[in-house]
């Protein structure tokens, strides 16, 4: 079909005229987050989604964004809600409204070359290597979150195994092997299946309240020794995502030592208890040891979605698994294509949009101890939750409280199938009645509640008024013979 084409080109037919409707929304926008609690997550309407679809024709800025107001603001994930406690998602922080003005203006591409969205970059991940405690050598990129920096740094650690001309001639069949506790995220399995490995070399060790068993990890990498097959890692989970476990990483990066294997540390969101108080802060000990680490931002930093970070204590390492620059790409001397490093030599993506801006602005005006403070604040609500579960009538805790992450049942006296049943059918009215978000997990095959508190707007009453919803809902179902 042709098309008639304009030579207006794609800036704003009338700028007066959008800037009142940007300046509009940039207020309703804070009164939004100003007012989050007034917000938590609602269902679609199921009909309005066939709205949403584009016929290309385009109906101009100021109509597009008055249907973006209406049809889209409203029916988001929730997670801005003080009462969303429903896996481990970042709740934002009002900071990124003026941080993403800025990356969207400026349109960096991070990939490379000399300008400031680079040196930005370098500046948050050298925060982030002296808070890890990682030594100078370390390098670093940020990423889309730690499923993409599990892969960067389990790359870098089957190079170092390998060699770098495994970039070229693939793994020819060597039997590496690596291993993490059972409960250690999926991001870890799908990183091995990416790489060539295949899940199954990734050995599945037993867990305690503790983390890894560490006398079944030294037992299967004899084992797996003894049969011919090649360990090249051993991957530490510091707060696992069922029941916020922390592995013993002293203990771990001692094991890895002596058997010569890469030490890397799953810490998507528990890493960050680098800046609470004691006791929490301790939990992630021996940290400072590993060759890599994969985290997020954008969940207990509360830094807008999406922002995580690979950090490999040897940049050398990184390096030799993804540097690759094609004659268009080469640097300079002096000009725009001036300035080492370029970002695209540590990792998968040559072009890149800016994440690192929003994460600057957040630690630059918030601080440490201010977003150390409400990581404690959020251990400090698991405990409290887990206080009022246990004085309520017939509900009983699940698993022990480690750090942020409360697991409970709301009607310990039924079946396992009864109780499975409860759980599920309660987390769905309270996040359909807007009154609180759980998600769910299972612990001795009983769907259990599951409350993660990454949120930096909950308060104490929230606690208190959540476990008085799920009795009330209880009863309700009970009642109702849905049981």
């Amino acid at each position: 079909m042709d098309t008639e084409h304009t030579t207006e080109g794609l800036d704003p037919e009338d700028w007066d005229r959008f800037r009142a409707e940007a300046h509009a929304l940039l207020d309703l926008c804070v009164d939004r987050l100003q007012g989050a609690r007034d917000y938590p997550w609602q269902l679609m309407p199921r009909e309005d989604i066939p709205r949403l679809a584009l016929s290309g024709t385009g109906t101009g800025e100021v109509a597009a964004t008055r249907r973006m107001i209406s049809e889209i603001l409203p029916y988001h994930t929730g997670n801005t809600h003080p009462r969303f406690w429903g896996w481990v998602h970042g709740t934002g922080l009002a900071h990124g409204l003026l941080s993403e003005l800025v990356a969207t203006t400026m349109n960096s591409n991070c990939g490379g070359r000399d300008h400031v969205a680079s040196y930005v970059e370098r500046s948050v991940i050298d925060w982030a290597r002296r808070v890890m405690g990682f030594p100078e050598t370390a390098s670093g990129v940020l990423v889309t979150g730690t499923s993409q920096a599990t892969v960067v740094a389990l790359m870098s650690a089957r190079t170092r195994a390998l060699g770098a001309a495994s970039r070229k001639e693939g793994i020819q069949g060597a039997p590496l092997v690596a291993y993490a506790g059972a409960g250690v995220h999926s991001s870890s399995a799908k990183a091995m299946e990416l790489l060539g490995l295949g899940s199954d070399a990734l050995r599945s060790i037993p867990e305690t309240d503790q983390g890894m068993d560490l006398n079944a990890l030294r037992a299967r990498i004899a084992a797996d020794k003894a049969a011919g097959l090649r360990p090249f890692a051993v991957i530490g989970t510091a707060g696992s995502v069922d029941l916020g476990r922390f592995d013993n990483l002293d203990a771990l990066a001692d094991i890895a030592r002596d058997e010569g294997l890469w030490f890397h540390v799953d810490g998507a969101f528990g890493a960050w208890t680098r800046l609470a108080d004691a006791p929490w802060r301790h939990l992630t000990d021996g940290i400072e040891r590993a060759d890599s680490l994969a985290c997020d931002f954008h969940k207990w930093l509360s830094i807008p979605y999406d922002c995580g970070l690979a950090l490999i204590r040897d940049g050398a390492d990184q390096r030799a698994a993804f540097a690759s620059r094609p004659a268009y790409l080469e640097g300079q001397a002096a000009g725009l294509a001036g300035a080492e490093p370029w970002f695209c030599d540590y990792g998968v993506d040559l072009s890149r949009g800016d994440r690192a801006l929003k994460v600057w602005m957040a630690v630059e005006s918030l601080g440490e101890a201010r977003l150390g403070g409400s990581i404690t604040m959020n251990c400090q609500q698991a405990a409290r939750f887990a206080s009022e579960v246990a004085e309520r009538a017939d509900m009983d805790l699940m698993a022990p409280v480690i750090s942020n992450i409360c697991v409970f049942t709301a009607a310990a006296s039924l079946s396992t199938e009864e109780q499975s049943a409860l759980n599920t059918r309660i987390s769905h009215e309270l996040q359909l009645s807007g009154e609180a978000v759980f998600s769910t997990t299972k612990v001795d095959g009983v769907t259990c509640l599951r409350a993660a508190f990454v949120n930096h707007r909950t308060r104490d009453e929230d606690l208190v008024a959540a476990v008085a919803a799920i009795v009330e809902a209880r009863e309700h179902l009970k009642m109702s013979g849905v049981l």
